[in-house]
Parts: structure tokens; C-alpha cells; sequence
């Protein structure tokens, strides 16, 4: 009885201190002109059937991504994060921050879960793969150019709202083809923007002493000096677009030791007067497009990575 008794106390105060604390956020939230969902961690839990992994979606830095199905039929997808150090309030302001981030190249953001320690957040669900699956893994599907110069341009028009026109500039850090989903149109949406600002790091205006990002597409003057701005962005997007017109992954050590470096392998290539080689050998070019896909190549060497100024100055 006595242990009965004490189970039965620490079950109320917990359930008690949870609903205060939920109380306190819906309070926080109702004081900010965007208002997120706050989504119940049972019915997050029952959606995923328990995060099961037949439910999983794919998994990076910040967590792991599951399916959920509501019982209405609708699909959520929902991000358990790792854990943060950052408190519940910065959290919260974090969360509304990004979910007034609306723009049809960024996914959406409708709300979060707070559960004790674990925080998750609550997406769209969007149908396609992500263009890493597209273009190169198990999920292949035989791209048109076309449709790869539509994503080229979604995924710009994502990145110039996230730097120029959200209500407080966004730098992703760690532009890749798994970050970009395709919906049934095939039209490019970025993942986990803001993300790194869940996961707070010493840093100053310029320099971070924590580097986020993926082996392959980081700037040498963030990857080496720790200088964080938007061309951190810019130049993923460089290499990001060398990968959209060869269809191959930026770095590949099963191919031979000239061609594993897409970056470089690309300019060996314009210097030789090859580009040709570059094209993913998949697509069926005419005269009309040669010309814009040369375009894209000039905008990845000369905007973005700016690569003969580094290499050959």
C-alpha cells in the first residue's frame, strides 16, 4: 500500500509539473504574433507507431526523421532532435522564429513537441525523396534537364529568401542533396534551415568554433578559419549544382583518383575544353540547352565556389 501509495504521488506531481509546464508554453506562444502548434507527445508517439523504425525517414546531424499518420489520414513528418543544451524559452522563441518562415522552396515548419528533455518538431510531409536518392541511390529516377534546372532554381529562390527576405536573416550551414526534398511536382524544398541555431555554439559576428556542415560542400574559409556568412550557402549551392548536372556525388573514391573531386575533376575538364564530359550521361541535350546548362556551370565556378580565383591566383 505504502509503495502503491508513493507510485501514485510521483505519477500526479509529474503529470502536474507537465501540465504547468504546457500551460507556460501555450502562454508563450499566445504572446507572439505567429503562433506554432504544440503537438502532444501521445499522439506524436501514437502517429509513428511508437517511432518505429518501419516509420523512419532518414537521419542526420540535428536527429532522426519519422512518418506519422494522424487519424484523419493526414502525414506528418516529425524530427526527434539530439539533445540541446538551449532552455526551453530560447527554444520557443527559436520555433517561432522558423515556423514564420514560409516560402514554397522551404519546408514547413507547423509546430513542436516539448517532452521532458526531448524536443521534436512536426513538418509537412512531403511524398518524393530527397535529390540524393534521385539522382544516385537506391530510389533512382532518370531526372530530365528540365526538372533539374526547375530544382536548380527552386533551391536558389529558397536560399535568397533565407538570406535576403525572412524577418531575420538564416544562414542553413549544410546545403546537400539529402536537404532537398522533391514533392510530386518535383519541386525543390529545403530541410532542417535554422536548425543550427537550436544548437547553440560559441561564436562571435564572424567566426564559429563549432562547424556545421558536410564534407564536400564547406567553403575553405569556414571549413579551415571558421568565417560563417551566406556565402557559406553559396558555395554548397556551387557544388550542389555540379552534382544536379553530372548526376555523382561531390566526392566518390570509388571512381579513379582524377575524377573522386567533382569540384576539381569539373574544372580539369573546362580548362581542356571537355564540359561535355561533366553532363550526366543520361541526358538527352540538344544545341537549345547546352547553352543554359553552360550557364549553370559558370554560375557554379564563378559565383558560387568561385574556383579559378582560388586556385589559380
Amino acid at each position: 500500500m505504502i509503495v502503491g501509495s508513493i507510485i501514485f504521488t510521483i505519477t500526479f506531481w509529474k503529470h502536474h509539473a507537465n501540465m504547468i509546464i504546457l500551460h507556460e508554453i501555450q502562454q508563450e506562444f499566445a504572446n507572439k504574433e505567429v503562433q506554432p502548434t504544440l503537438y502532444s507527445y501521445n499522439i506524436l508517439k501514437t502517429t509513428t507507431r511508437d517511432f518505429h523504425q518501419s516509420n523512419k525517414l532518414g537521419e542526420g546531424g540535428f536527429g532522426i526523421v519519422y512518418k506519422g499518420v494522424l487519424s484523419n489520414g493526414g502525414e506528418l513528418a516529425i524530427k526527434l532532435l539530439k539533445k540541446s543544451e538551449q532552455g526551453v524559452s530560447e527554444f520557443l522563441n527559436e520555433i517561432v522564429l522558423l515556423t514564420s518562415v514560409k516560402h514554397k522552396n522551404l519546408m514547413t515548419l507547423k509546430g513542436c513537441c516539448l517532452h521532458g528533455v526531448q524536443r521534436l518538431l512536426v513538418y509537412e510531409f512531403v511524398e518524393k525523396q530527397n535529390v540524393a536518392e534521385v539522382l544516385w541511390g537506391e530510389n533512382y529516377l532518370q531526372l530530365d534537364w528540365p526538372r533539374r534546372f526547375n530544382i536548380c532554381v527552386g533551391i536558389a529562390r529558397g536560399l535568397s529568401y533565407l538570406h535576403e527576405d525572412s524577418h531575420q536573416r538564416i544562414i542553413h550551414r549544410d546545403i546537400k542533396a539529402p536537404n532537398i526534398l522533391l514533392d510530386k511536382q518535383f519541386n525543390a524544398k529545403i530541410v532542417d534551415f535554422g536548425l543550427a541555431r537550436l544548437f547553440p555554439d560559441d561564436e562571435s559576428h564572424m567566426t564559429t568554433f563549432h562547424i556545421a556542415g558536410t564534407r564536400g560542400y564547406l567553403a575553405l574559409e569556414y571549413a579551415t578559419l571558421g568565417q560563417l556568412s551566406d556565402k557559406v550557402d553559396v558555395y554548397s549551392f556551387g557544388i550542389l549544382l555540379l552534382e544536379i548536372i553530372s548526376g555523382r556525388k561531390n566526392i566518390d573514391f570509388t571512381l579513379s583518383i582524377d575524377k573522386i573531386y567533382l569540384l576539381e575533376w569539373a574544372w580539369f575538364l573546362h580548362e581542356n575544353k571537355m564540359l561535355q564530359n561533366l553532363i550526366d550521361q543520361n541526358l538527352n541535350i540538344n544545341n537549345n540547352l547546352e547553352g543554359q546548362i553552360q550557364h549553370m556551370i559558370n554560375v557554379a565556378f564563378y559565383v558560387c565556389t568561385q574556383y579559378q580565383q582560388d586556385v589559380h591566383r
